[in-house]
């Protein structure tokens, strides 16, 4: 089974279940016998304090790792990151990302990162999720969370990743509506359009551990080069 030294996990949108699908990564990883490292570059929206992405992300780790490199933004209004950086006075920096990322990869044979919201969420003036990824140089795996609207916006990233050149190494379809209408039919037309494999399909249930849930994703399916 060919793995590379990672990937970057990105979504449909915001609140479709990177953070689900990134734990279950790292655990279906850990099974197949490799060290793992979750990384969330930049949070924003904490709780009482902590980053509950960053929390689960960390907990899902088997290498013991610095939070400054899981998680070198962590930023506290759940808003858009560069507009929560930019009221914390902070710019989002990708260089530093990069050394953070390179710092895990030290330590783990593979590092999943998970991005914040969807592709092309701005994190800078001038830079975008996409210049992450490329600075980064990870293929990326697409969380689609099932719900009415989602072949679009699934297409429409999957677009924007191959404009920006980067892999669609797979995708995962994640259902976060129970009462989604043609659920099977829907999967099918992603399937046939995506043009990358399914790795897996999650329930709908938010109490499932994302130990649980890492047998229903087959990471031997990731598309391995371009």
């Amino acid at each position: 089974m060919g793995m590379g030294s990672g990937y970057f996990v990105t979504g449909t949108d915001t609140g479709v279940g990177k953070t689900r699908v990134s734990c279950a990564l790292l655990h279906a990883f850990a099974a197949a016998g490799k060290t793992v490292a979750g990384m969330k570059p930049i949070a924003a929206g904490s709780e009482n304090g902590t980053w509950p992405d960053v929390e689960l992300l960390a907990a899902a780790s088997s290498v013991s790792v610095g939070r400054e490199h899981i998680n070198p933004y962590a930023l506290v209004p759940p808003i858009a990151p560069h507009i929560a950086a930019d009221r914390a006075g902070v710019e989002i920096d990708l260089e530093v990302i990069h050394q953070a990322h390179l710092e895990l990869r030290k330590k783990a044979d593979i590092v999943i990162v998970e991005g914040a919201g969807g592709f092309l969420v701005p994190l800078n003036d001038h830079e975008d999720s996409a210049a992450l990824v490329q600075a980064l140089g990870l293929p990326v795996l697409l969380v689609v969370g099932m719900r009415l609207g989602c072949i679009n916006h699934a297409l429409l990233t999957a677009h924007a990743v191959r404009a920006a050149q980067v892999p669609l190494a797979g995708w995962v379809a994640n259902r976060i509506d129970p009462e989604m209408a043609v659920f099977e039919e829907n999967v099918l037309a992603l399937e046939r359009r995506l043009d990358c494999p399914l790795l897996g399909i999650l329930p709908y249930d938010q109490s499932h551990d994302a130990r649980d849930l890492s047998p229903l994703l087959d990471i031997a399916r990731i598309r391995m080069g371009s």
